[in-house]
């Protein structure tokens, strides 16, 4: 069966769960940089975290090695969740869409990840199971647990002073902001269709959130681009989770001449005073520059489509790119060329893009490491991770991790841990749960 006669039968299998259980409706009308600080205390070390999303595990990477230091297992409450999942018939036809519709046949362990400022947990979303975890570095157990509204997890973002998490309910259409210490709720506020990116701006005091709609629906014409729900960008204050602003993405592309451009935001980075907005957009080669305060497109940067001949329908989850960070200085933007497998550096004044760097497949994320010299950069579908020089626009070096690597983070772990944690390399466990009767060999 073609990928996209398969989304055809996920798409309607789960609309009819949704309708029988009548808990939702779909209606036919209808990056940024993570933060880091520049000092960190002398107990704790720096590590570059990578989340392998198909085999449930963490990689953790010294940064001035760029080696893999430890590897965690991130779903080690794997058979009871499974075994959760196997007596609720709703949950477990999610479940098996989620594989089919967004993990290209694969199940979603980790999405993203932060490490607590004092070095000791690691939080992260595992889409499958639609919760967020805290992690302890020491003992690699699992300290709290939150299950997000609906049934996927998906993109984070810490507040600056490391105390709170917000995460994006896919299929809730809200956003939850955690506390850090302990996973309470402290907060949420609504979005879009398929909640997505966030950034905490202005200090912390404000959050920018983008929602990017059914990304797994087959009607990818432009025509048909209203049928993928309400796509938002909007600013929410971070005290009282009110929405402040919400952008009209649609009328600012139209007086740009893109009127047949998708207005669902994918990964975004502002400029170092936050006056800037770059985003990408779905099934858009290249990158737009917003001016934050009046909401008006000022540049549209093109970038090589080396896929003319690929219908939209085989776009991976309708991005055409994935991945942008601008560098701390504000004068470089790494992009990742997702579909057509490249990598470029920007100039952010000029524009002009150096030579396509070609070390993998699939790039999926871009992250500036923290002194802001290179940018990470994920190849899921080499199941390795690069580090690019953003002066000179090549690779310095790349690093085998797990199972389609996805989100690659800034962070700490405490000094001592690393001893503990080894490499404890965790493999994907063995499907022993009720479920096995209904999965199908991912060959992964």
């Amino acid at each position: 069966m073609s990928w996209f006669a398969l989304r055809r039968v996920a798409v309607t299998a789960l609309g009819a769960v949704l309708a029988l259980t009548g808990l939702g409706h779909v209606s036919a009308a209808s990056a940024a940089a993570d933060s880091d600080p520049t000092t960190v205390s002398d107990d704790v070390r720096r590590v570059v975290f990578v989340g392998n999303n198909w085999s449930g595990t963490a990689d953790l990477l010294d940064p001035t090695t760029f080696k893999r230091l430890a590897r965690i297992n991130v779903i080690p409450d794997y058979d009871a969740r499974m075994q959760e999942i196997a007596t609720n018939p709703y949950r477990l036809a999610y479940f098996l869409a989620i594989r089919e519709l967004i993990g290209e046949g694969n199940d979603q362990f980790v999405d993203d990840m932060y490490s607590s400022n004092d070095g000791r947990l690691v939080v992260i979303s595992r889409p499958s199971f639609g919760d967020v975890v805290a992690i302890s570095l020491r003992t690699k157990k699992i300290v709290w647990r939150f299950a997000v509204a609906g049934v996927r997890s998906d993109h984070m973002a810490v507040s600056p002073d490391g105390k709170r998490v917000v995460v994006s309910a896919s299929t809730g259409n809200v956003v939850h902001v955690l506390r850090i210490s302990d996973g309470k709720q402290v907060g949420k506020f609504a979005s879009g269709g398929s909640p997505h990116e966030s950034v905490f701006i202005d200090g912390g005091t404000k959050i920018l959130h983008a929602s990017i709609g059914m990304v797994y629906s087959p009607l990818d014409d432009p025509a048909l681009d209203p049928t993928k729900q309400e796509r938002v960008l909007q600013i929410v204050d971070a005290k009282t989770f009110k929405i402040l602003r919400r952008y009209n993405l649609r009328k600012a592309l139209d007086e740009r001449g893109l009127d047949d451009v998708s207005t669902a935001v994918r990964p975004l980075t502002l400029s170092p005073d936050e006056k800037k907005i770059y985003f990408q957009l779905s099934f858009f080669h290249g990158f737009v520059q917003m001016d934050r305060r009046t909401g008006k497109i000022t540049h549209v940067r093109r970038l090589p489509n080396l896929i003319k001949d690929t219908p939209r329908e085989q776009y991976l989850l309708d991005s055409a790119h994935h991945g942008i960070a601008m560098n701390p200085a504000g004068t470089k933007i790494c992009v990742a060329g997702t579909m057509s497998d490249y990598a470029t550096v920007v100039d952010a004044r000029s524009f002009r893009r150096s030579p396509l760097i070609k070390g993998g497949l699939k790039p999926y994320w871009v992250t500036p490491s923290w002194d802001g010299r290179y940018c990470y950069i994920s190849w899921s579908g080499s199941d390795s991770v690069s580090r690019i020089s953003y002066a000179t626009a090549k690779i310095v070096s790349t690093t085998k991790v797990g199972d389609h690597p996805q989100r690659v983070r800034n962070g700490v772990i405490r000094r001592g841990f690393l001893g503990r944690l080894g490499y404890a390399v965790a493999s994907k466990p063995a499907r022993t749960s009720p479920v096995s009767a209904w999965e199908r060999p991912t060959g992964s």
